[in-house]
């Protein structure tokens, strides 16, 4: 195997051949690194690098081997870290002159449960500005590149996340996803993204943001995902929102299909905009599920109402509370959108932010009852393809100052209900950018997700097919 095979090889064969010996990871390591750093100039994927504790790690995870030790599902497995989650002793700057300096004193529970899993990190992938837009942009890190066209954007917040899981640099990578922040770059960069139900994977320390956040693991097959989600899902005590017991084993069953299952298909939510070279390749991609044995049935508007005006308030009000005190001294060295977000969200009141929330538990109540209908929905990722970097909004789109939500509106109602989401590769556009089908399940039900992740993967691959770097 040369060494481009190697650092496209999944994880879960990754870990079979060291826990045989039939691949070192310091070889590993060594590779992955060697690709990193050959292609991150151009890329720019990587806010702060750790590779030389990675070595170390790397020599330690080898001796374990040979000494027959027992080994974690992930020992030796590269991995990346979003520069938005706390890692001790790791600088974690969010993207932000604000934060340019700050070492956490604690791990944040996913890279805890990582760690112990055996992965090891390289480095603190490259995020937007406290990860506040879809875009791959910060005013401390600048711009990162789309792998499969360079100065495109790569989706944000999870930016180099993405961009090396698509240019095969390691296999699995840790994103969050606060309005589709793991979802926008996977489908932007074309790799499988996975957004679990609210609470599968622990947070800390808190944010504000109202419970909408959520980690999951950015991957380019299914079943790398579910071996990470495996590893990151769990209840801890600093998280009172974390979902208690033993979570279930997701590469077990995964190849359980969907035949029978009752899956929603809708082109729009009733009330988005679409560019036609996105909306056709998912409506192509809508037929393999019917294939697969799956009822599909198409449901243009499924009667939840248009949640924009409630998402725009939810995400300049959380902007506010935490940075509105911080304009007078850092506005000229913040992004410009997220200072005009900010400003947004300050002319809130308490009252209408309590009313507000209710509103938001009417809504997820309306998307429960769809789901008590329907095993699956299926709709677009994104309503656009990738779009040229440094662009709050594609050129061809309405402009506003801040609201970049226009474009990915597939995704934050995801996220105030807390259902789990996946997006999967599902085809390209006339421009050979990836265009991407979103899959959400009902809460709790990750493991549907994956299983209906895994049975279009089967049908309609997407690992094989490489950006040209």
């Amino acid at each position: 195997m040369n060494k481009e095979e190697l650092c496209f090889t999944p994880a879960t064969r990754l870990a079979d051949m060291i826990a045989r010996k039939k691949l070192s990871p310091v070889e590993l390591m060594d590779t992955v690194l060697e690709r990193a750093e050959a292609l991150n100039p151009r890329l720019n994927a990587i806010a702060t690098w750790t590779a030389d504790t990675a070595r170390q790690r790397a020599k330690k995870a080898e001796a374990a081997v040979m000494k027959g030790k027992k080994l974690g599902p992930l020992h030796g497995i590269p991995i990346t870290l979003k520069d938005l989650l706390f890692t001790k002793g790791v600088r974690t700057m969010g993207g932000s002159h604000l934060f340019a300096t700050r070492v956490p004193e604690v791990d944040a529970p996913a890279a805890e449960r990582l760690a112990a899993a055996g992965a090891i990190s390289f480095g603190k992938t490259t995020v937007p500005e406290l990860g506040w837009k879809g875009c791959g942009d910060s005013p401390l890190t600048g711009i990162s590149h789309n792998p499969w066209k360079l100065g495109y954007n790569a989706g944000g917040s999870s930016t180099g996340a993405a961009i090396f899981a698509a240019a095969g640099v390691g296999p699995l990578h840790q994103g969050s996803d606060g309005a589709g922040s793991v979802r926008m770059p996977a489908g932007f960069c074309g790799i499988y993204g996975l957004k679990p139900s609210f609470g599968r994977i622990a947070a800390y320390p808190p944010v504000a943001a109202d419970q909408i956040s959520h980690i999951g693991p950015m991957t380019r097959t299914v079943g790398d995902a579910a071996l990470m989600l495996n590893a990151m899902a769990g209840p801890d005590d600093r998280d009172p929102t974390s979902l208690e017991g033993t979570p279930p084993d997701y590469l077990k069953g995964l190849d359980k299909g969907i035949k029978g299952l009752r899956v929603a298909f809708s082109p729009n939510l009733g009330y988005l905009k679409v560019d036609q070279e996105v909306a056709g390749p998912v409506a192509k991609a809508v037929k393999a599920f019917e294939e697969l044995g799956a009822h599909v049935e198409q449901v243009d508007n499924p009667g939840w109402g248009d949640p924009t005006d409630m998402e725009l308030f939810f995400y300049s009000s959380w902007y506010a509370a935490s940075l509105g005190p911080l304009l007078g001294k850092w506005e000229r060295h913040m992004d410009p959108g997220l200072v005009a977000c900010t400003r947004a969200g300050l002319s809130h009141t308490a009252a209408q932010y309590v009313m507000m929330r209710l509103r938001r538990f009417e809504y997820a109540d309306k998307v429960q009852e769809f789901f008590r209908r329907y095993d699956l929905m299926l709709t677009p990722t994104l309503s656009v393809a990738a779009f040229r970097a440094g662009d709050l909004i594609p050129l061809h789109w309405e402009q506003h100052p801040w609201d970049w939500i226009r474009w990915a509106g597939f995704s934050y109602p995801f996220n105030l209900t807390w259902n789990p989401a996946a997006t999967c590769p599902c085809g390209f556009t006339p421009a050979g950018l990836p265009v991407g089908i979103q899959i959400v399940g009902r809460r709790f039900r990750d493991d549907t997700v994956l299983q209906a992740s895994r049975a279009f993967e089967k049908v309609r691959p997407w690992a094989q097919v490489r950006p040209k770097l």
